[in-house]
This record gives C-alpha cells, structure tokens and sequence, in this order.
C-alpha cells in the first residue's frame, strides 16, 4: 500500500464508471474498472455504481462476477452501491416479478422507487454524521421500503430511505459522483481505511 492510496475497483459491466474513477483520482487513489473477477482480486473495496439493475446483473452472471463480489463481500471488505448498485446489494425487492441481488444487505427495495427518468430530481439530504445538507442527484432511483435491525439508517427524502450502512457495506439510492461534493466517497474511503488498519 502506498500510504494513504488505496486500489478501489469499480464494477465496470454498465452505468457511470468515469464520474466515479474522476473522483476517486482527484482524491488521490487508484481507480480499477471491474470487468472479471480476476481484477477484483487486485482491489481494496468496489464500487457498484448506478445504471440498469437488471443489465449489470446478467453481465455480472456473465463473466462470473456474482459469487466473485458475495465472497469479496465475506471478507469485510467495503461495497459502495449507488443506485443500481443499491437495488444489487439488498436481499430482496417489493412489487418486482424477478428480483435481481446479491443478498449482502438486509434490506427490501423498491426498484424505480421515485418514478422514471423523467422523474429525476436533486434534494438537500440531512445526512447522519454530516453537519451541511448533502446534495444528492435522483435518477430513476430506488428506495429502501425496510431495513434490518443492524443497519444503520443515513439519510431519508420524504419518509423513505435513501443512504444507509451495514458494517463493511454502503449504499445510496442517488449519484455521488454526479456532485462535486464528495462526503459520501470520503465516507467509503474512511470504511476502507478501517479495514486496512484492521488487517
């Protein structure tokens, strides 16, 4: 490890790869864009970043990524999901006649939660643990209906939730890296140094 640089991958199957790795080396790390499981090897944490769910799941399936990223996720090592990326980490989804997940996080998903593209909004979030409202980007996103009893509840927009954590696993139903404010990458980065240190 070179300091403080750490090797985040980004799962590089469909969706806003680029805004993410453009943040990450603006912070001084190494971005590794994800296309098998072999290159997962080389990465300290994922990003699972937004886009179609369902798309990503089958390019997932296709090049041996599902039980890759459920293993990587076994060894404590941090899972950022934004958007898509949220739907993909939860154990289940409401109201949807074939769920894609991983079954990482405990909770249910409501896919498209806030309406189609068209629907698309930006909302000041009051964020646990973050003194300034957060900006957030909602794109098609998604909502979590019910969280498990070990995770830890963010941020909510209307009622619903919309950023939430469960030990080494973060997610977002917006678009972080669609922002110049980068608190919620530093969030992850921090998960990530926990981990590092721990080893």
């Amino acid at each position: 490890m070179d300091g403080n640089k750490y090797r985040v991958g980004i799962l590089s199957m469909q969706g806003a790869t680029e805004e993410h790795a453009s943040q990450l080396r603006n912070l001084g790390h190494e971005p590794i864009l994800i296309k098998n499981k072999e290159m997962l090897k080389n990465a300290d944490a994922l990003i699972i970043p937004g886009g179609e769910s369902t798309a990503i799941w089958r390019l997932m399936k296709k090049n041996d990524l599902i039980e890759a990223i459920q293993h990587f996720a076994q060894l404590k090592k941090p899972i950022f999901g934004t958007c898509a990326g949220l739907v993909l980490l939860g154990k289940g989804q409401v109201e949807t006649e074939h769920p894609v997940n991983l079954g990482l996080m405990d909770i249910q998903v409501k896919r498209n939660g806030f309406g189609r593209q068209k629907d698309s909004f930006e909302a000041n979030l009051d964020v646990k643990g973050m003194k300034e409202a957060y900006p957030a980007v909602f794109i098609r996103a998604p909502y979590i209906e019910s969280a498990g009893e070990h995770v830890d509840v963010l941020a909510a927009y209307e009622g619903k939730i919309v950023a939430a954590r469960e030990d080494n696993l973060l997610v977002a139903a917006f678009h972080p890296e669609l922002t110049d404010d980068n608190r919620f990458l530093e969030l992850f980065l921090s998960m990530v140094e926990e981990k590092v240190i721990a080893v």
